[in-house]
């Protein structure tokens, strides 16, 4: 018997983890932590008291939400649990435009749902081997933030002030490139188990966002991902060429026949795929 879908608290993480695990997913918890202190974590136990399904919505305002790591345990695939999950999470939603990357294991479920693709998001993995090319961003420095929150609110259509504002103490490092003393771009780079993600990326041009990415992978010994949007494909190419090639792709859905609010021409890479 499987219990009603309740919010879990921080303290299950370590359910989570396991779950993931189950899955053959990463345990990544500092991903996960940044997760249930963004988003709202939703899971369903059996009468054992075991975790055996997870999904994550994290809201942007009242305008865009984010459904992700829509996971069951193995052993209860096949019985509706991840459609039960998703259709709690939409409900949830309320009348924000919904998205989420899907895997090619999941898509059948989302498009049953109502969800469309939008679009595809490549993965790129690899040491990135810079150029001679002078530094072209600087580090980010607090007093950023407010010119940060205004660029990111345009781009991505919606307020997200509360993921934003985490950046600083999520991410190993931020950068921003500038235009007559305006900040016009910003990226950051996190570290999570195998590689260090770089995400996000927002820039008013490729150029931009090619400075930014190969400021931040100049920084970094091991392997970096890069999670590249498909609307720039001469950014996927510039990856490749650095020695950061393309691993795998998923793609992007949105609910309803609903555009993904903002200026995404200024949209390269996601903080990370579960928030957009």
């Amino acid at each position: 018997m499987i219990d009603r879908i309740q919010r879990l608290t921080l303290d299950e993480l370590p359910d989570c983890l396991a779950l993931a695990q189950d899955r053959e997913w990463l345990p990544e918890e500092h991903k996960w932590r940044l997760l249930f202190d963004v988003g709202a974590v939703y899971g369903l136990r059996n009468d054992a008291g075991d975790l055996v399904g997870t999904a994550i919505l994290t809201r942007y305002g009242a305008q865009l939400a984010a459904i992700s790591m829509v996971l069951v345990a193995a052993r209860y695939g096949g019985r509706g649990l991840g459609r039960q999950l998703m259709q709690h999470a939409l409900a949830e939603a309320g009348d924000a435009t919904v998205f989420l990357n899907a895997t090619e294991h999941g898509r059948p479920l989302y498009e049953k749902l109502g969800f469309i693709s939008v679009g595809t998001t490549y993965t790129h993995v690899g040491r990135f081997e810079p150029s001679a090319d002078p530094a072209g961003s600087r580090p980010a420095v607090p007093g950023d933030l407010p010119a940060i929150l205004k660029l990111d609110a345009e781009v991505n259509g919606a307020d997200r002030s509360h993921l934003v504002e985490r950046l600083p103490s999520f991410a190993e490092q931020l950068r921003v490139v500038e235009r007559g003393e305006v900040v016009s771009g910003y990226a950051g780079a996190w570290r999570n188990i195998d590689n260090v993600l770089i995400g996000p990326v927002l820039a008013e041009t490729v150029n931009d966002a090619k400075t930014l990415i190969a400021d931040l992978a100049a920084t970094i010994s091991g392997q970096v991902r890069l999670d590249l949007d498909d609307r720039h494909p001469q950014l996927r190419e510039w990856a490749t060429q650095h020695a950061v090639p393309v691993r795998n792709s998923t793609t992007v859905m949105v609910h309803g026949a609903r555009p993904l609010p903002g200026d995404r021409g200024r949209w390269f890479i996601p903080v990370m795929q579960a928030l957009g």
